[in-house]
């Protein structure tokens, strides 16, 4: 998979996927993926309020199908992932790395010196993806995120520097 820049189109055999600015217009669309994708999805207000902060927000889209999406956060030079989500059918078809080459290369060009990121202890899969893709714990944050109704997770602090040779 290679990375896309925005308005960029991939075909692949089965499909063509465009890279396009995500806006409020698509929210209901999004939270529909995020109920399949994730046990605690981001909410209706969670990306209005993305939205409304000015957050980078961008999506592979097949037709009229989400594929995938990003939500992140630039402070200063330092670029933070807030949500990355790929649709349960086209999981583990590298998709994902494509979301994060294409926030790579837009962090890159922002003049962002580093990409940070947060994710579930027990999340294997994309712990994984983000040591792939040069990734690094940096701490711990304990009982951050919901587990069922009454405990709580780790979640891994990770962050990988950037610079114009990536």
């Amino acid at each position: 998979m290679t990375a896309l820049t925005l308005g960029q189109i991939l075909e692949t055999e089965q499909l063509t996927v465009a890279l396009t600015t995500l806006t409020e217009a698509d929210v209901e669309a999004l939270v529909a993926v995020e109920k399949l994708a994730y046990s605690h999805p981001w909410s209706l207000g969670n990306f209005r309020d993305a939205f409304k902060a000015g957050n980078l927000a961008q999506g592979l889209k097949a037709g009229d199908q989400w594929v995938g999406y990003f939500v992140a956060m630039q402070v200063l030079d330092e670029v933070h992932l807030l949500n990355i989500t790929v649709a349960p059918t086209f999981q583990r078809q590298g998709w994902a790395r494509c979301l994060l080459q294409s926030l790579s290369l837009w962090s890159q060009a922002h003049q962002a010196s580093s990409l940070w990121l947060e994710v579930r202890e027990s999340n294997v899969r994309a712990l994984k993806l983000y040591q792939s893709f040069g990734f690094e714990q940096v701490g711990l944050r304990k009982d951050y995120y919901p587990v069922g109704r009454s405990s709580r997770e780790a979640a891994v602090v990770m962050r990988m520097a950037l610079n114009s040779t990536q």
